[in-house]
């Protein structure tokens, strides 16, 4: 999205525009859900997805590209058990709105993973805007206490996704981030990379009736979807 946070003012570096809905509103139709739906991925779409797949990675870009790099080290904590990383949204975020229909707070998601997986070690990271005081979604206390083994607030997203074996999820673009390194991703909610044969859902899309290729999943949102401005110079592609 941005170097930096939106809620700081940040300016973004890309944009979509949807004549059918919107890719965060689970309960509609977009023109993303029904270009993955009904599109015919050949061999040069599925290369190119591939290829900015493969860029992403090497270049190690994220939504917003904050927080302190350094490598993570889960293991000898866990003792062996599942990592899980489950990450903070803003509450009361549009996504949540449209696409959270049971499970959405913070502190709801930490529960239902810790019952999803009562032995995990769950690492939870709150979101940035969240951190940073300018939007709403602390947990509290006691629901830290009980659901979560590990929090971390100034990581680098990577890091942590680097660190995990497996995210829990509302609708956080985490998830699909998750999913271009090859973590697995169980999603409470109804993000635009779910229903599509790539994560454990736990609300079913019945209009998304097709299992994707991951790379065209990438190639769907990330080359057709979206527009993007660089900066400083502010081509657009």
């Amino acid at each position: 999205r941005s170097v930096g946070l939106g809620s700081d003012l940040r300016r973004p570096s890309s944009l979509v525009l949807d004549q059918t809905g919107i890719y965060y509103d689970g309960t509609s139709p977009s023109d993303l859900e029904a270009f993955l739906q009904n599109h015919e991925f050949d061999s040069a779409d599925l290369a190119r997805g591939k290829r900015l797949r493969e860029k992403i990675l090497a270049s190690r870009v994220s939504k917003y590209n904050v927080g302190t790099q350094a490598a993570l080290d889960f293991k000898a904590a866990a003792g062996g058990r599942d990592i899980m990383l489950v990450p903070g949204q803003v509450e009361g975020d549009a996504s949540l709105q449209y696409g959270a229909p049971t499970i959405n707070t913070n502190a709801g998601l930490l529960e239902a993973a810790r019952a999803a997986a009562p032995n995990a070690y769950i690492v939870f990271k709150p979101h940035p805007d969240v951190v940073s005081g300018n939007r709403d979604g602390i947990v509290p206390a006691d629901v830290l206490a009980r659901c979560a083994d590990r929090v971390v607030v100034d990581a680098d997203i990577i890091d942590c996704l680097e660190a995990v074996d497996s995210v829990h999820t509302m609708t956080s673009l985490t998830g699909f981030e998750a999913l271009l390194r090859g973590v697995k991703v169980h999603t409470y909610g109804m993000p635009f990379y779910a229903g599509w044969g790539l994560t454990e859902d736990t609300h079913l899309i019945a209009r998304r009736a097709r299992s994707l290729p991951l790379d065209g999943l990438v190639y769907g949102v990330l080359c057709v979807y979206a527009r993007y401005v660089a900066w400083p110079s502010g081509d657009s592609t």
